[in-house]
């Protein structure tokens, strides 16, 4: 596979996995609670867009942020890495979904497109890691940080689909399907995270690959 390709798909997933758009679903399904079919499209379409807009700016402020405070990409990475490790277990054993359940009852469309769906459901703190780590201003040129932003397009593109279809997408896996997608999901996540730390520990000891 030529390299472009290969680093396209590596962010690709990545990003994919964090997102976890079927594992959002149930969240949606209940932030939806209510409201017409038209409603939810456009409140689908709102957390969405809100998520987008969250993410972008930590793709073009997230550097800027941590050289303020002096924290180093390798530190970031391995902090990062670390948490999406235990963010992979959690998923792969099957504890995440428990803590979704969130009260929405009364509240206008944006106030739901906000919370809990943009954040945290979307561009919770997995994925404004990932998006940082990806775009780091000293290692990817301007034409690559576009690249990852494109990329995050067709993520939150699948994202929108899953929302818009999540009254068929619950039908036809069920509340055990939905399960055993986010736990393959999991294992993913957990080897990417374990590839992060090992580069990160590299590059904040200067080793040779």
């Amino acid at each position: 596979m030529p390299q472009f390709l290969s680093h396209w798909v590596h962010e690709f997933v990545t990003l994919l996995v964090i997102l976890d758009p079927i594992a959002t679903v149930p969240l949606f399904l209940s932030a939806s609670a209510g409201l017409s079919r038209g409603d939810a499209n456009k409140l689908a379409i709102y957390s969405v867009s809100a998520a987008f807009l969250m993410l972008t700016f930590f793709i073009a402020c997230g550097q800027l942020l941590l050289d303020a405070m002096n924290i180093p990409m390798a530190s970031f990475q391995l902090a990062g890495s670390l948490l999406f490790l235990l963010l992979g277990i959690r998923m792969a054993t099957g504890q995440v979904h428990g803590s979704q359940a969130v009260e929405v009852n009364g509240n206008g469309i944006w106030s739901r497109a906000i919370y809990p769906l943009a954040t945290p459901g979307i561009a919770g703190g997995g994925g404004i890691l990932t998006v940082v780590m990806l775009t780091d201003n000293k290692t990817r040129t301007i034409e690559e940080q576009l690249t990852t932003v494109v990329i995050l397009l067709a993520c939150l593109s699948i994202h929108l689909m899953s929302f818009m279809l999540s009254t068929y997408i619950i039908r036809w896996l069920g509340p055990n399907g939905i399960q055993i997608i986010s736990r393959i999901f999991g294992l993913i996540l957990t080897s990417v995270a374990v590839n992060g730390i090992i580069v990160a520990i590299k590059l904040s000891f200067n080793l040779q690959s």
